[in-house]
């Protein structure tokens, strides 16, 4: 991992995923490319050629000079910081902007937990996720003592999860962390002990991981397993497959996924698949 991008807007979000990218570039020796991305109304685009010209300067100027109070962090000591100041008419943009950039990973502050739905469904955060071709770590509460020791893959345990299973284990072995695989069994689709482990040898038998271990947790719902085991096992990452334009994939969809996103207290990482 060589490069983290890391898009800003200079609020306390933002700062709590600078912080966590600062953790992970220290670990690799990566640089980290922190982008702000103006948006600068129609208003301001619709006004003559000169005046146009004036006031996005302004807005440029304005911009490049809060970096400096922001950047201004002992975190951030000894690590390369390159600098983007972009109007964007698109936020599917960043997408470009993290291939031109060569970056491995897209590293995203959130409104934390109650916040959710409004940041991500319909919003730049999920505008990001769908669009993004390179995984994006979510970042909900300020986290000092980030680590990567041990991530969840919420799976589904259906063929299309292989991919996303591939992608998340490469991205542990960046970080030498454990990646933990749980089926849950709820009520309304309760299965017995033998169908749930045939279930899953044939799963990892397609995707030939026949040593990656699973455990079979009870619930009442899938979020609610996924939540719980999470604590239980002190989760430092929850990792989710997504399909693109579709989003979040599998039972991890509408209220499901939702629900996952607002109750969950630590990082989410996306891959598409």
């Amino acid at each position: 991992m060589t490069n983290l991008l890391v898009p800003i807007d200079f609020s306390e979000h933002a700062s709590n995923a600078l912080e966590v990218a600062a953790i992970i570039a220290q670990q690799q020796n990566a640089t980290i490319t922190v982008i702000h991305m103006l948006g600068l109304s129609e208003a301001v685009l619709a006004k003559n050629e000169i005046q146009e010209q004036e006031e996005a300067n302004y807005y440029l100027k304005l911009a490049k000079k809060r970096f400096k109070p922001f950047l201004d962090n002992p975190y951030l000591k000894g690590i390369r910081i390159n600098k983007i100041v972009q109007n964007y008419k698109n936020f599917n943009e960043l997408n470009t902007i993290a291939h031109e950039e060569h970056s491995d990973l897209i590293v995203m502050g959130s409104h934390g937990t109650s916040g959710f739905n409004e940041f991500f469904f319909g919003s730049n955060t999920e505008k990001v996720v769908r669009s993004a071709n390179i995984p994006v770590l979510i970042i909900k509460n300020p986290n000092p003592n980030f680590k990567v020791e041990k991530i969840l893959f919420a799976c589904s345990f259906q063929d299309d999860a292989i991919a996303g299973l591939k992608k998340i284990k490469g991205f542990a072995e960046i970080f030498s962390a454990k990646l933990k695989l749980i089926y849950v069994n709820t009520p309304d689709n309760f299965l017995s002990m033998l169908e749930v482990q045939d279930k899953i040898s044939k799963f990892l038998f397609k995707a030939m991981e026949a040593d990656q271990m699973v455990d079979i947790y009870n619930d009442y719902s899938v979020e609610q397993g996924l939540i719980n085991y999470s604590r239980k096992e002190k989760i430092d990452i929850m990792a989710i497959a997504t399909h693109g334009r579709k989003g979040i994939s599998n039972f991890l969809i509408g209220s499901i996924g939702e629900n996952l996103a607002n109750h969950a207290d630590y990082p989410i990482l996306t891959v598409k698949l």
